[in-house]
């Protein structure tokens, strides 16, 4: 293992990680169309995404959100005054 800094003086270690070469090729396809600088940034992105994921919502949640669109597509809409009174 061997450390380095990153531009915002964060210390950095290197690991060597073993991956298939199906999942490898996939990698090297993505990284850059996905606009990332290098693979080992595209990487990172990905573990810390994974040690800290996205919060995701309920099925109900995404139900009303796509009855509110629905709504708002059809003009069935309100306006903040007309919701406070």
């Amino acid at each position: 293992m061997s450390t380095d800094t990153d531009q915002d003086n964060d210390r950095m270690e290197k690991i060597n990680v073993r991956v298939p070469e199906v999942l490898l090729n996939r990698i090297d396809e993505e990284w850059e169309r996905r606009g990332y600088p290098s693979k080992s940034e595209a990487i990172r992105d990905a573990l810390h995404d994974w040690v800290n994921p996205p919060a995701t919502l309920s099925e109900d949640t995404l139900a009303d959100l796509e009855e509110s669109r629905e709504r708002a597509e059809r003009g069935e809409t309100v306006s903040a005054a007309e919701v406070r009174e």
